[in-house]
């Protein structure tokens, strides 16, 4: 990455009347993060197109998020969302990375300014409100966290902020959950995260308060339950990072035995009025875009 300076952090100085936006990611057709940006725009005046670039209908690997990023500057867009697989790729074509990027390790959010593009991570942000407002009162003592990513990453560092006291990784690829449980360490301390490895989920799930699910499983192109429902327990609570469906399986099935639960439609509201702040450098109105999800899903969110 050239130029890489995290302590900067940008705030637009102008706010223009149009903009054009996109989201790079994998199976994104059924993204609403289109209609919660462009309507949201409307309600500030604005001009605002929201484009869609999904490399698996362009037949692109994830390592050309590059490419589709020099292309986006080229076009002149003035931001791009970033999600599932390119979060951590996207970060070595980039010019800068905000504090809170730079200290995740994976970026959501690129704004595209004055020839420079800016990494920042408003996933963190969008989980730890969506988590407040759902789960205000559960216990933190000890969380699983199943996906180490880039969403898991971003998840990993709300979860501590907002006072997990022992977060539990587990992740197929153990090097990647080993590496964040170090950066973790860095930021937080020792002895605040660690990691187990996949054959033990049963008995960590066994002795946990809370589980965080971050893995793809359960969206609309990947359906089915990340692990065997018989490993829940009611007194598990369980919060989820999929939005699309807004009731994954892993949610249906925790509810059905008794376990409060979190969809992921909180920090897709969340995360996205944060990156349309950075993009137009206009305060979101967080309870209209709440709405708009749930009339987009056809379910109530709040």
């Amino acid at each position: 990455m050239a130029g890489r300076n995290p302590a900067i952090t940008v705030t637009p100085s102008t706010v223009s009347s149009s903009y054009l936006t996109g989201l790079i990611g994998a199976g994104i057709g059924p993204s609403l993060s289109p209609a919660l940006h462009e309507r949201e725009a409307d309600r500030h005046g604005l001009r605002l197109l929201y484009r869609t670039i999904d490399i698996d209908e362009l037949a692109l690997p994830a390592t050309a998020v590059g490419e589709l990023l020099r292309s986006a500057r080229t076009l002149g867009f003035d931001g791009l969302n970033i999600t599932h697989p390119c979060k951590q790729l996207v970060i070595e074509h980039l010019d800068e990375l905000a504090p809170e990027a730079a200290e995740i390790g994976a970026v959501n959010t690129v704004v595209l300014r004055a020839g420079r593009a800016i990494g920042h991570n408003t996933d963190g942000s969008g989980f730890a409100q969506s988590f407040a407002r759902g789960l205000p009162d559960v216990p933190t003592g000890s969380v699983l966290q199943l996906g180490a990513g880039g969403a898991g990453a971003a998840v990993a560092h709300a979860l501590l902020t907002v006072g997990a006291d022992r977060l539990v990784l587990v992740d197929a690829d153990q090097t990647r959950a080993a590496a964040l449980a170090t950066a973790l360490h860095r930021t937080f301390g020792p002895g605040r995260a660690s990691t187990a490895p996949l054959p033990d989920l049963a008995a960590q799930l066994a002795r946990a308060d809370g589980l965080v699910h971050a893995t793809p499983t359960g969206m609309a192109g990947h359906p089915g339950l990340p692990f065997p429902a018989e490993l829940l327990h009611p007194r598990l609570w369980v919060a989820e990072v999929v939005y699309r469906p807004l009731e994954t399986e892993l949610l249906r099935t925790a509810r059905a035995l008794g376990c409060r639960t979190l969809d992921g439609g909180g920090m897709a509201v969340f995360q996205a009025a944060d990156a349309f702040r950075l993009f137009t450098g206009c305060e979101p109105h967080i309870d209209r875009m709440l709405d708009d999800l749930a009339d987009l899903v056809g379910s109530p969110t709040r």
